[in-house]
């Protein structure tokens, strides 16, 4: 029972630490709240939440890397995927390589296998605990969008090598060809574990529904279950899970731009999603501070086994730690806009937004890149012992490091990303305008279309009534989809007002295939669809 009720704290944590930012005029973000919230918790029930490091990692990951691949943008993905692959992969090799030396170094009781898995597992971003940290200085669409990328894949990268430095640390060798096939294996594999599943679900469900009807309730749960499901089946395949249900995300939003969904059911699952994000992210920061004390404890023991018996060696080594990552993520970070702008000085490279590897722009890039669930998420599974069944070594001194990181990252960014986003400037977005503005002319015309065509219908099967009231009909209709609706004026029967729902459905439909047409031949990005279908789906259901 007590578990129960630590849980429900832990959920009503989230909910205050939600209102709490709003009234702090401070603007601190709300995963610091909530650690301090969690911080609470742990010392009113006397005692932590002890969680099997294998569920909360299959409970927690799963949805959340999901929802990052669902919504995403792709056009932001294809637009920057070479920085994103070089922060998501070359940034995390370099890390675990780089800052795994480091810590072995500054602590020799961690064998270099666990400190590869702790460099592996604090490489990951977290763009929610960005958004949480920025709400009152906005970051640039483009900055935005590149962060969310390289989180997206730099999850999956670094959660693989985190898995291959525990399979070492347990009692495996290490080869480079062994770990270079389990790599592929385990990306190409996950990847399309998460494609399959995720088509032959929908495939089957969507027989059932048009033999059956749809109803909103089961199909937000078939799309609560669909991570859960590829991650699954990933994993019993001895893939990567992680990428499973990221291929699951991106497949599923692929599967949106058919349009087959009732509106209720998008803004229905629209709102169960945020408030599974919400509360899933929330929960892990909550956690966090739940499991400090505990934490702490086993670290300062594993500090006086090095041979220092003052616990602010802890402070060195977190300090070490979050300087390392952040001088490697800048220069990765400098060398990569250096070698694109000069490849677009040498015409070799056709860009007109390519920002310059100005300082203060590296480094806004550096120090936005905060951990945070995933890494507290990864760091939870290590193992409790070895093959042989000791315990596995410096557990409790990694989980500690890997959570403070995590604190650190979020108090320097709340701190500095302020005043430094005052003066970066980062290049404007021209399309969207323009993906916006085509979207917007697509929905004007299709659905203009659409009430021309039952007016003319109206007419001619009706040549006895008043034309003028079907015009002022449709011209209610196009008011209305356009966000500016008209009064009425008049009185109608029952029946015109039948005629008018009739018409005003069928110019909604028309210009939601519009706009998903528009995506689905890459006219304008997934991301505008899904805004201006939201706003469609909305004129929808105010209708009925």
């Amino acid at each position: 029972m007590d578990d129960v009720n630590l849980t429900l704290s832990m959920l009503a944590a989230v909910l205050i630490s939600n209102s709490l930012v709003k009234i702090i005029p401070a603007g601190i973000p709300a995963p610091l709240v909530q650690i301090l919230l969690g911080f609470l918790i742990a010392g009113w029930f006397n005692h932590g939440m002890t969680l099997n490091p294998d569920l909360f990692f299959y409970l927690f990951l799963p949805p959340l890397l999901f929802l990052d691949g669902w919504r995403i943008s792709k056009e932001s993905l294809i637009r920057d995927r070479i920085g994103i692959l070089v922060l998501a992969f070359i940034l995390v090799f370099l890390t675990v390589f780089g800052l795994g030396h480091v810590l072995h170094w500054l602590i020799p009781a961690m064998p270099l296998p666990v400190a590869f898995a702790l460099a592996a597992i604090v490489s990951p971003t977290d763009p929610v605990a960005v958004s949480a940290i920025t709400r009152r200085v906005p970051l640039p669409p483009r900055l935005q969008a590149l962060l969310e990328g390289e989180s997206l894949f730099n999850d999956a990268s670094g959660l693989v090598a985190f898995r291959l430095a525990v399979a070492l640390a347990m009692g495996g060798s290490f080869s480079v060809t062994s770990a270079s096939q389990n790599f592929l294996w385990l990306t190409l594999a996950g990847l399309a574990v998460g494609v399959v599943a995720t088509r032959a679900l929908l495939f089957m469900r969507n027989l059932f529904v048009r033999r059956w009807g749809e109803e909103p309730g089961a199909e937000i749960l078939f799309s609560l279950l669909l991570p859960f499901a590829s991650y699954y089946l990933a994993e019993q395949l001895e893939a990567s899970g992680i990428l499973a249900a990221v291929a699951a995300g991106v497949t599923m939003s692929y599967a949106e731009l058919s349009g087959n969904a009732l509106a209720a059911t998008r803004m229905q699952r629209k709102t169960v999603w945020d408030t599974l994000q919400l509360s899933l992210n929330g929960m892990m920061f909550v956690l966090l501070g739940e499991q400090l004390p505990a934490i702490f404890r086993g670290a300062v023991q594993v500090v006086q086994e090095t041979g220092h018996h003052n616990p602010a060696w802890l402070l060195v080594y977190a300090v070490a730690m979050c300087t390392t990552l952040i001088l490697l993520r800048f220069l990765c970070v400098y060398a990569y806009l250096w070698i694109r702008r000069g490849l677009s000085m040498l015409g070799l490279r056709h860009d007109d937004e390519t920002a310059q590897a100005n300082p203060r722009l590296v480094l806004v890039l550096s120090i936005a890149g905060v951990r945070g669930a995933v890494t507290l998420a990864g760091v939870m599974t290590l193992p409790l012992t070895v093959s042989d069944g000791s315990p596995f070594p410096a557990r409790d001194l990694a989980i500690f490091l890997a959570s403070v990181v995590i604190i650190v990252s979020l108090l320097t960014a709340s701190i500095a990303l302020p005043p430094l986003m005052k003066h970066v400037s980062f290049p404007a977005l021209r399309r969207r305008q323009e993906q916006e503005e085509r979207a917007e002319q697509a929905v004007r015309h299709a659905s203009a279309q659409s009430v021309a065509q039952t007016l003319n219908e109206l007419i001619a099967h009706n040549p006895e009534s008043s034309g003028a009231r079907y015009t002022a009909m449709a011209d209610r209709v196009l008011s209305t989809i356009a966000h500016n609706p008209q009064g009425n004026g008049v009185d109608q029967s029952l029946a015109e007002q039948a005629l008018e729902k009739n018409m005003q459905i069928q110019a909604i439909h028309a210009a939601r295939e519009a706009v998903y047409t528009l995506a689905r031949t890459h006219q304008i990005s997934d991301e505008i669809a899904r805004e201006r279908v939201r706003l469609l789906d909305l004129v929808e259901l105010h209708m009925s």
